[in-house]
């Protein structure tokens, strides 16, 4: 994953055309150097998973 494609997935997350996206261990570097850059980094939530994947969501309120 390129950071070109981070920005595009954060995008279609946060429009709805996707529900949740799931970032593999090996891309999450890349991926959270575009995440902690958006104005709405708090509307994303990340949910760990077994292996070291992550599944994010959009969420219209945003987290503490």
């Amino acid at each position: 994953m390129d950071e070109k494609l981070a920005a595009k997935l954060l995008d279609e997350l946060r429009n709805g055309t996707i529900s949740e996206l799931r970032v593999k261990k090996e891309d999450f570097p890349t991926f959270r150097n575009v995440l902690v850059k958006q104005n709405d980094f708090k509307h994303f939530r990340g949910i760990a998973q077994r292996g070291g994947d992550v599944i994010y969501h959009y969420q219209e309120k945003p987290r503490s």
